[in-house]
């Protein structure tokens, strides 16, 4: 049982860091420089780019 318990309160730490440096970088403005990031990188793939 205390094995269960532990891994269990490990994620969901683990979850909560996760959630919280996720909106550190959304506050930051750095979703919208990874999102061009990300459309660069599919442009250059298809070829259009």
């Amino acid at each position: 049982m205390k094995r269960l318990l532990r891994s269990r309160l490990t994620g969901i730490c683990i979850a909560v860091i996760g959630l919280l440096a996720m909106c550190y970088g959304i506050s930051r403005g750095e979703m919208s420089v990874v999102l061009e990031k990300a459309v660069n990188i599919c442009m250059e793939c298809i070829g259009i780019g």
